[in-house]
């Protein structure tokens, strides 16, 4: 409380309690000369500057405290707000706003706005900081249950000859790679019930399925397919969303091991994945790097989106690797 005015004012009937006990003291409040004075079951007084008062609300008592811990009860609210204004007192701003619409308003706009701002730039950069801290044997483990989990419900064993798939996996192992480091990694092969599609996991593993293979014009487009893939783990982008998308407890779960909770809820995540454009450009740059590294022309993958664009748009593949013009346009472009 202030003391701006040196004016008598009403006394209010408050409750006392001496902070040592639950008895209760009926007393009255007044103030004279900017001191707070009590009487009736307890006499005292203090000066204003030393007393607390608590904020404002639109159904709580209010009180007001002193200094050894003692404290009044004030339940007319109406008048002590009127004795408070002419001693001078003013609330924080932040019970202010609190008892303004406009401020409520404002207070709630300027919370969406900045969850919405952590989740666009903070947690990407968060999540590619907790992703590359975790280990690579919980991210097989974690690679590992979610491949069993669609070879129960959505992969068949592959109807390639051993030998077909041996001559690709040969084929992709003998490109070089750019940068300094290749990402473990394992290709394996599955038909699909859910049509042609291509997929790296945390484990290491790159899943492509017998319709893909189908589907893709020649083998240097298949190529062109593993070498997005690779980008996309040497990026660790999948590891990466799911963090994002499950924020908190997924990455908490994962760097303390606990894998079992968040391969619960992975597959639904990977089967409706939509990567981001700026990822997908990534992976993009990745493999357009490693075919001009073995001087495979750049079409071979362009091919690959026309080819994906003539399917219909539901297919998954197409939901986290959309085929666009302006896609297939960039990776022409690359090759002039």
């Amino acid at each position: 409380m202030h003391a701006d005015t040196q004016e008598d004012h009403a006394a209010l009937a408050a409750r006392y309690f001496d902070g040592q006990s639950s008895r209760l003291y009926h007393v009255t409040l007044s103030v004279r000369d900017g001191v707070a004075v009590l009487a009736g079951d307890i006499a005292r007084s203090c000066p204003l500057g030393e007393l607390h008062v608590s904020e404002r609300s639109s159904h709580a008592v209010r009180k007001v405290s002193f200094s050894d811990g003692a404290y009044l009860e004030i339940a007319d609210q109406a008048a002590f707000n009127s004795l408070l204004h002419a001693t001078g007192h003013r609330d924080g701003w932040v019970v202010r706003l609190q008892q303004s619409w406009r401020g409520a308003l404002l207070a709630t706009v300027a919370t969406v706005l900045a969850l919405w701002l952590s989740y666009q730039y903070l947690l990407p950069v968060v999540a590619k900081g907790v992703a590359y801290a975790i280990p690579q044997s919980v991210e097989r483990q974690l690679g590992q249950g979610v491949l069993d989990f669609l070879d129960q419900h959505v992969f068949e064993a592959s109807k390639l000859a051993d030998a077909r798939q041996q001559a690709l996996r040969a084929q992709f192992a003998r490109l070089a790679t750019p940068g300094d480091s290749t990402p473990q990694h394992r290709i394996v092969f599955r038909k699909s019930k859910i049509g042609p599609n291509a997929f790296a996991l945390p484990s290491g593993d790159i899943v492509l399925t017998d319709e893909m293979i189908e589907l893709l014009p020649d083998d240097l487009a298949i190529m062109g397919v593993l070498a997005h893939e690779l980008g996309h783990l040497q990026q660790r982008h999948l590891t990466r969303r799911i963090i994002q998308t499950s924020a908190v407890g997924a990455g908490a779960a994962l760097l303390f091991g606990d894998v079992s909770t968040v391969v619960a809820t992975l597959p639904p995540l990977l089967l409706d994945l939509k990567y981001s454009r700026d990822v997908e450009r990534d992976a993009d740059d990745y493999a357009i790097a490693m075919l001009r590294q073995n001087g495979i022309p750049l079409e071979h993958l362009a091919q690959v989106f026309v080819a994906l664009g003539k399917l219909d748009q539901g297919t998954p593949y197409l939901s986290s690797h959309p085929a666009s013009t302006e896609r297939i346009e960039r990776i022409r472009a690359a090759q002039r």
